[in-house]
């Protein structure tokens, strides 16, 4: 099976399929908390991605739902994309993979990685990162991470909007959104 293959190796409704990824990621970061003064629950934020994704972007496409709830689960979790494959199939895992940063490297790399290769993400890949930058933006909006000073903030709100700036506008709902967001930038 190539990574592109929508076929998922546990044939079941979308609807199970969907809360099974949720159960997933649900267990994964049981023991994380969001960096925000209140320590959110984490996975109140993969929630809130499918959520956008479907509600705003009208993103009915399962992998892509899938993807977005577990998208942080190679990079803040246990999670190996060999176990993201076999229980939600290689193209769920191939999304989650295009969105994780390399731990291996420092984080400025990282991050100019996210918008050097942001032009070239695939319609799936993308509507994940809008989705991505968008919560992230807005929670930030919100309340911003615990001991982050308001020029820390800042960076964050115009690094993800030059992400934002080379990813395909595959949705002109998320674009708005992102607007939206980036407009309460602090």
């Amino acid at each position: 099976m190539s990574p592109t293959d929508t076929q998922d190796p546990r044939p079941q409704s979308d609807l199970a399929r969907l809360i099974d990824a949720f159960e997933f990621a649900a267990a994964k970061h049981r023991a994380q908390r969001r960096k925000d003064r209140e320590a959110s629950p984490y996975i109140n934020h993969p929630i809130a991605l499918a959520a956008l994704l479907a509600g705003t972007a009208g993103v009915e496409d399962i992998d892509v739902l899938r993807a977005a709830i577990l998208h942080d689960t190679i990079e803040d979790t246990d999670t190996t994309a060999e176990e993201l494959a076999a229980r939600f199939g290689p193209a769920v895992a191939a999304i989650v993979l295009a969105v994780t940063d390399d731990k291996t490297l420092d984080r400025a790399r990282r991050k100019e990685l996210q918008v050097e290769n942001a032009a070239s993400a695939r319609r799936e890949v993308a509507l994940v990162k809008w989705a991505d930058k968008i919560c992230n933006l807005r929670d930030m909006a919100r309340a911003a991470p615990a001991g982050w000073p308001l020029e820390r903030c800042r960076e964050y709100f115009d690094w993800a909007k030059r992400v934002a700036d080379r990813l395909p506008v595959v949705s002109p709902a998320l674009r708005r959104a992102f607007d939206e967001a980036y407009a309460g930038r602090p």
